[in-house]
């Protein structure tokens, strides 16, 4: 057996370790990946008050607190907007379905030329078995969150281990990647540093400026939401910039919500609902043609649907974990498959012996 063969047999399975050892500590893991999650998007802004002369401990503690006051300011601002808003959808849920339903049986009677009479009876009757299904799922919930002593201390945990171990990360991070980078076999570590420069750039492109454009897409959809005078659409809008992240879906999703809450409460006002449908076409537009190529460019490498099969599988798999997790492990595979099909290319395998 070759040198090569023994290598790619070594860290397939330490790979596979990895991957079988984080489905089997997902209940505790979710405060340390947050906190590396944190510190990774950190630490360039550490790096950066290093070079302006600040000491890599006080540039630390300077950027966990401002990171951590940017935080406690914005769920004290708006999620009480956030909740009063569920609340009060939730309590006029029943009306706009009512309201849906008339729109829905109007054009159907001028299509058919007959009432919605017996959809109707099957969709109060859907309705209502909903109701009663999603009260029954919310007590076992709430009974399972109470009983279980795990998922209340990983609650709290989150809150109080994540802003620990994001600060010792912050605070050696370039020390850990030394480390780490005096591991690496000698004989391929132009190749090794290589991949890991393609890496971290992939995810620096991704990671950092998907989350930018979230927040402005964010930012967009809710204010353009309630200046059409949309109900609710603070919470729509929030809900539509935080699921771009996955491409095209959240977007959709967005836009499904809006355009089905608009018809319940605009319908036969077809300008207010076609007003609706214009902040999204107007969202993407400014998606397309500004911040994806401005903020995160075209060095990213991760094609949609590639993200979009990691994120359900990583989340299938490990919950909320996994969808923290899955970005990095998309790229550093997206990675390593270029990388071997590169090689593959370039090897007898291919192009065979002369």
């Amino acid at each position: 057996m070759s040198v090569r063969e023994k290598t790619i047999i070594f860290w397939s399975f330490v790979g596979v370790l990895l991957i079988i050892g984080m489905i089997w500590l997902k209940p505790i893991l979710l405060p340390f990946v947050a906190g590396a999650v944190i510190a990774y998007l950190l630490n360039p802004i550490a790096d950066r008050l290093e070079k302006l002369g600040l000491s890599r401990f006080f540039a630390t503690l300077l950027i966990l607190i401002i990171f951590t006051v940017l935080i406690v300011l914005l769920l004290v601002t708006a999620l009480p907007f956030l909740v009063r808003e569920t609340r009060d959808l939730a309590v006029a849920l029943p009306q706009h379905m009512e309201n849906f339903r008339e729109f829905v049986g109007h054009y159907y009677k001028s299509l058919f030329g007959k009432e919605l009479t017996d959809i109707e009876f099957g969709f109060e009757d859907a309705m209502r078995r909903f109701a009663d299904s999603s009260s029954l799922k919310l007590g076992a919930f709430l009974r399972h969150l109470w009983d279980g002593s795990l998922a209340l201390v990983n609650m709290i945990s989150l809150f109080v281990i994540t802003p620990v171990v994001s600060f010792y990360l912050l605070l050696d991070w370039n020390k850990l990647v030394e480390r780490v980078d005096n591991l690496l076999p000698r004989d391929h570590l132009g190749v090794l540093r290589g991949l890991a420069h393609k890496i971290d750039r992939t995810l620096n492109g991704f990671m950092r400026g998907q989350l930018t454009v979230c927040f402005i897409l964010a930012c967009i959809y809710s204010i353009g939401l309630m200046l059409v005078g949309l109900k609710h659409g603070f919470l729509i809008g929030v809900i539509a910039g935080a699921l771009s992240f996955m491409p095209y879906i959240g977007s959709a999703i967005g836009l499904v919500l809006s355009l089905g809450m608009g018809v319940a409460q605009f319908w036969p006002d077809w300008v207010s609902i076609l007003m609706v449908f214009g902040v999204f076409v107007t969202g993407q537009l400014i998606e397309g043609n500004f911040l994806q190529p401005k903020i995160i460019g075209d060095q990213v490498n991760l094609h949609p649907v590639w993200l979009i099969f990691a994120l359900f599988v990583f989340g299938y798999l490990m919950g909320f974990v996994g969808l923290l997790v899955a970005v990095p492990l998309a790229a550093t595979i997206g990675v390593l498959v270029r990388f071997g099909i590169e090689n593959y290319l370039d090897s007898d395998v291919y192009r065979g012996k002369k």
